[in-house]
């Protein structure tokens, strides 16, 4: 979806526009408000297969601390912006994508929030163009975590043979069943049984407003699934990160240079303790804050608290907590 501004669909999101820019030539969707004052940008970095519109409740009270801009990276399931190569929707060129939006967009020192898979490629691009982030958050954060040796010999054998192979299987399978995922992910947001079940997600679905639920399921009626095989060359990017070569990974998180904070809840299906735990080993100087009860959606679960949260680690700049 599009809108010139998109408090036609809601008075919450009113004053968020959509724009389209072009990026070495591909046109590039994305949501942009304005602030009440100057100050760096926030840029937003959607989970992966998502788009901007998954930020849509947290726009406009982000905007109280700043310009904000959330771009449809390449390959996404519900966006607008095109896939210019077969890899395009993988975590290092999505971070490559991001650095000549950027660029393009002339912003520098952004205030970049990276939430789920998103947060993986917010911080390969953090790393690998520090002039364009001042600041780093991360919202369940899905990066690396502690894993048993078993898994470890998994990964860089059969695991790194199956990531290899699998993919073209998964796209021949999802040009046949891609609707039926499409739709068993719509009964998600519009059948309450099985909405709050939180055994993936966590925390409680019902919080996020009536207004982005039905976004989100009026998207996953319109959603093309040839645009799934995009979602398994990004998941299929992830799972190299994380399990089968972890190394340039790990290399990214000691090189950001920019002050991080980490936002987690304690219900989070995918994000656990030992991955927290390992970033706060390797990251001492990462600030942390803990949600009781949220899950995987914190930003759409409290889009207040979430921006309580930013605003007051802001405020305290380089200071410790």
């Amino acid at each position: 979806m599009r809108h010139a501004d998109w408090g036609a669909l809601s008075p919450r999101w009113a004053g968020i526009r959509s724009e389209e820019i072009d990026v070495c030539g591909t046109g590039v969707h994305y949501l942009s408000a304005d602030a009440g004052h100057g100050g760096p940008v926030h840029l937003l970095v959607h989970p992966m297969a998502g788009s901007a519109s998954m930020w849509l409740d947290l726009i406009a009270p982000l905007s109280a601390l700043g310009p904000v801009i959330a771009p449809d990276l390449p390959g996404t399931l519900f966006g607008h912006t095109g896939s210019p190569h077969p890899r395009a929707a993988g975590a290092e060129p999505n971070a490559r994508f991001l650095r000549a939006f950027t660029a393009r967009l002339g912003i520098g020192g952004t205030i970049t929030h990276g939430w789920s898979m998103g947060a993986l490629v917010a911080v390969l691009f953090a790393d690998s163009a520090p002039e364009r982030v001042g600041r780093l958050v991360l919202a369940a954060p899905v990066l690396p975590g502690p894993i048993p040796a078993d898994e470890v010999l998994f990964w860089r054998t059969a695991g790194r043979l199956l990531l290899a192979a699998g993919p073209p299987v998964a796209r021949a399978v999802l040009r046949l069943a891609g609707r039926r995922l499409l739709d068993l992910k719509l009964r998600m947001y519009v059948d309450p049984g099985i909405r709050h079940d939180g055994d993936v997600i966590g925390g409680d679905p019902s919080r996020l407003s009536p207004d982005m639920t039905a976004l989100l399921a009026a998207e996953l009626r319109s959603a093309q699934p040839r645009r799934l095989g995009d979602a398994v060359t990004a998941f299929t990017s992830v799972l190299s990160a994380l399990f089968v070569d972890r190394s340039p990974l790990h290399r990214a998180i000691a090189g950001v240079s920019a002050p991080a904070l980490l936002l987690w809840g304690d219900q989070d299906g995918l994000v656990g303790e030992g991955t927290m735990g390992d970033l706060a080993g390797r990251r001492p100087d990462w600030e942390q804050r803990v949600f009781e009860t949220y899950g995987h959606l914190l930003p759409l679960e409290t889009p207040g608290g979430y921006v309580e949260a930013v605003g007051r680690w802001l405020a305290r700049g380089d200071s410790p907590p």
